[in-house]
C-alpha cells in the first residue's frame, strides 16, 4: 500500500520537529519560514500490540511491522493560492498525499515567531483550509468553462452530469467549505476522483502544546480545535512535538520510564501514526509462523484475493482460498490448535471481505 499522509501547516508551528520525530530524521527545523522547501518523506512504523503476543507465541526468526508514509511539506502562508510563499510549490505537494495532517500551534513562546504576530488556532486553521478551497475552486472554474456551454446546449448526459456535479461542488466552496463534508452519492464520488481535489482529503489536526500541559491533556486552545473539528467531523491529536522529538533519541526502556514521569501512557506519535493509518483507511492482517511474523497493509474493502496479491501477485492470480483465524480469537484461546479445536478456523473464498486482526494462510495455485 504506497498511501501517504502529508504534514502541513504555517511556518513554526512544529511541523518539521514533529517530522523529525516521526521519522527520525534530521531534516532542517528552523525557527524562520520555509526552512523547509522540498517535502521530505519518511516511512513510519506502525504501532501495534498485536504484533508482541504473535512474537511470543511463534517465537519467529523474523518480526516485520506494517509501514506507510508520512511527507513533511513546506509551510504555507496566506495568499498561496495565489502564489504567495511557495504558493503553488506547496499546493502541488500536497495534492499528491492521501491524507492532510495539518498541524496546529496551540501554545504560547515569545521565542518562537508567528507569522501572523499572534497565536490563534482557528484563524491558522482557516488560513490554510481557505487557501485550499480556493485552489479546488479554481480547478472547478476551469473545467466548467471548458464544458459549461456544451452541457448546456446539447444532450449529451454525461456532459451535463459532470456540469451538475461540478456546480454542486462550487455552490460548496463558495460558502467556504472543504469537499470532503458535502454529502455525494457513490457516482458522483467516483467522478470527482479524477480532479484529486484537495479539499476532498481526509484529514486530522495535530493540536501542538508545551511540555506541561501534556497532563492536563491540552489548554483553551486545544478544546476550540476539537470544537472546530467535530463540526467537520475530523479527529484531532493532542501532542507536544519538543517531546516527540526527545523521545526519539530514547530507548524502548527510557521512553516508557519519561512517559511514566510525565504521566503519559502513550506517546503522542503512537497515538497520531494510528489515527492517520485509520484516516487512510488502512487496515491490517498478519501471515505467522516459525520462519515469519509479519504485518500486512490492506485497504478496508479489499476482497482476499487482493490482499493476498499484497504478498505476491501469483497469490491473487491462483487463489483457492485462505484460511483464517482472527486474532482475538487465537489470543482468547491461546493456540493455533485450540482455535481450530474451538470452531474458529475459517476457510474462506474469493468474495470474503479481509477484517483488521485476520491471521491469514492463503492456498493458491498457478
Amino acid at each position: 500500500m504506497s498511501l501517504t499522509a502529508g504534514i502541513v501547516g504555517l511556518p513554526n508551528v512544529g511541523k518539521s520537529t514533529l517530522f523529525n520525530a516521526i521519522t527520525k530524521q534530521n531534516i532542517l527545523a528552523a525557527n524562520y519560514p520555509f526552512a523547509t522547501i522540498e517535502p521530505n518523506v519518511g516511512t513510519v512504523i506502525v504501532p501495534d500490540e498485536r504484533l508482541d503476543f504473535l512474537n511470543d507465541l511463534y517465537k519467529p526468526k523474523s518480526l516485520v511491522p506494517t509501514t506507510f508514509e508520512f511527507t513533511d511539506i513546506a509551510g504555507l502562508v496566506k495568499g498561496a493560492s495565489s502564489g504567495e510563499g511557495l504558493g503553488n510549490k506547496f499546493l502541488s505537494h500536497i495534492r499528491e498525499v492521501d491524507a492532510i495532517v495539518e498541524v496546529v500551534r496551540c501554545f504560547d513562546d515569545a521565542n518562537v515567531t508567528h507569522v501572523e504576530g499572534n497565536v490563534d488556532p482557528i484563524r491558522d486553521i482557516e488560513t490554510i483550509n481557505l487557501e485550499l478551497i480556493f485552489a479546488d475552486i479554481e480547478v472547478v472554474q476551469n473545467r466548467l468553462s471548458k464544458i459549461g456551454k456544451k452541457a448546456a446546449m446539447s444532450k449529451d448526459k454525461e456532459a451535463k452530469f459532470e456540469a451538475e456535479v461540478l456546480e454542486k461542488l462550487m455552490n460548496h466552496l463558495n460558502n467556504n467549505q472543504a469537499i470532503r463534508s458535502l454529502d455525494l452519492n457513490e457516482e458522483e464520488q467516483k467522478y470527482i476522483k479524477n480532479f484529486n481535489f484537495l479539499t476532498a482529503k481526509p484529514i486530522i489536526y495535530v493540536a501542538n502544546i508545551i511540555e506541561n500541559e501534556l497532563l492536563n491533556n491540552g489548554n483553551e486552545y486545544t478544546k476550540r480545535v476539537e470544537e472546530y473539528a467535530s463540526k467537520e467531523g475530523a479527529g484531532v491529536v493532542i501532542i507536544c512535538a519538543k517531546v516527540e522529538a526527545e523521545l526519539s533519541d530514547l530507548s524502548d526502556e527510557e521512553k516508557e520510564m519519561f512517559l511514566a514521569e510525565l504521566g503519559v501512557e502513550e506517546s503522542g506519535l503512537s497515538k497520531l501514526i494510528k489515527a492517520t493509518y485509520s484516516l487512510l483507511g488502512l487496515a491490517t492482517y498478519f501471515t505467522s509462523g516459525t520462519d515469519e511474523v509479519r504485518a500486512w497493509t490492506f485497504k478496508k474493502g479489499m476482497k482476499a484475493p487482493a490482499c493476498a496479491g499484497i504478498i505476491h501477485t501469483d497469490f491473487e492470480k491462483g487463489f483457492i482460498r485462505a484460511e483464517i483465524m482472527s486474532y482475538d480469537d487465537l489470543k482468547a484461546c491461546g493456540t493455533e490448535k485450540a482455535v481450530k479445536e474451538a470452531g474458529k478456523m475459517r476457510l474462506e473464498g474469493k468474495e470474503y471481505l479481509m477484517q483488521d486482526g485476520d491471521i491469514c494462510y492463503f492456498r493458491f495455485n498457478v
